[in-house]
């Protein structure tokens, strides 16, 4: 079985191993292919049974050019980077990995809030550089500290990873709410539903843990900025299409929103007329909620499970069919 992997360096650095994928099949490993050259990755996938893929897309065209693709596997959860429904009708399966980083995502949203919070990275820097040493003080702080006991934190999205963020911002005694259309028991044990609206008008914090659909797009805007507190956080782990960029940059530079922390963007990587590169209080990071390598250990053997199964006649997390 001919496996080709697209890019993946981001999934292993080095730090892996490919065996557990080297046990199915004949395995070559790009680290990068351009995301932009549709040429170049029929090329690589020429003669491939199997293509494996982070980022790298697979277009239609890409599917004609190779006709012997039996299964696209993704290395993440999010698969809209392959034109699933045009593989459907080749009859080529795609399957994702739907849960691999769960806690360490749900972390991340909440380690970025901490560090808004308390700018600790600032201060390190500010230690270094020599800044307590001259103090006349015996201490010093160059923005303000905010205490989250007590406040409420909204959460669009309780599936997962919203419930893990949840059961983090639950033992630092905050009130959670959430809104997510899908309500289950295991989300009423960490947040109190509530509609959209009210969440806006509620929180102090604002958690973004919703998948991209048309219905979720955008929708961080200035129609719902205004209907949120002054001085409201938000954070997204998410995706960055979920939030209108333009408006969250305004809101951010006239102190509406105090501040955000991001870890995703609209275009990735980054492009430099991107509008919160600017902004006040914004923290970007550069997509790398999923990155610890436990949970990359997780997308590795999610992968060759997904494809021994297929090799078995028994598919498992199939997106297209």
């Amino acid at each position: 079985m001919e496996i080709v992997v697209l890019d993946g360096y981001t999934e292993n650095p080095g730090d892996l191993s490919w065996g557990p994928l080297q046990k199915l099949g004949n395995v070559t490993v790009y680290d990068r292919t351009s995301t932009v050259d549709s040429p170049l990755i029929a090329k690589r996938l020429k003669g491939a049974e199997i293509a494996v893929t982070n980022k790298t897309p697979i277009s239609r065209a890409v599917i004609d050019a190779c006709p012997d693709l039996k299964l696209i596997a993704v290395l993440a959860t999010g698969y809209n980077v392959v034109d699933y429904g045009y593989a459907a009708q080749k009859g080529i399966p795609v399957v994702n990995v739907p849960s691999y980083g769960t806690q360490i995502v749900g972390q991340y949203a909440v380690g970025l809030l901490l560090e808004i919070c308390s700018h600790y990275g600032h201060h390190d820097r500010t230690v270094k550089e020599g800044k307590w040493e001259k103090s006349d003080d015996w201490c010093y702080w160059d923005f303000p500290m905010i205490e989250l006991y007590g406040k409420t934190a909204g959460i669009i999205g309780l599936g997962r990873i919203g419930q893990a963020t949840a059961r983090i911002l639950n033992a630092m005694d905050m009130k959670v709410i959430a809104c997510d259309p899908q309500e289950c028991e295991e989300g009423r044990k960490v947040a109190e539903y509530v509609g959209l609206d009210e969440l806006f008008s509620r929180s102090d914090v604002i958690f973004l843990h919703c998948p991209l659909f048309p219905g979720t797009e955008g929708i961080i805007n200035r129609t719902n900025i205004e209907k949120m507190k002054d001085g409201v956080i938000i954070i997204n782990n998410s995706r960055g299409p979920l939030i209108v960029e333009k408006d969250l940059a305004e809101a951010l530079n006239s102190g509406k929103v105090y501040a955000a922390g991001l870890d995703v963007v609209s275009t990735e990587p980054i492009r430099g007329d991107n509008p919160l590169l600017y902004a006040q209080n914004c923290i970007i990071t550069p997509h790398i909620s999923w990155a610890a390598q436990a949970a990359r250990q997780r997308i590795m053997d999610a992968t060759a499970e997904n494809i021994r199964a297929f090799l078995e006649g028994r598919p498992i997390h199939v997106v297209n069919m």
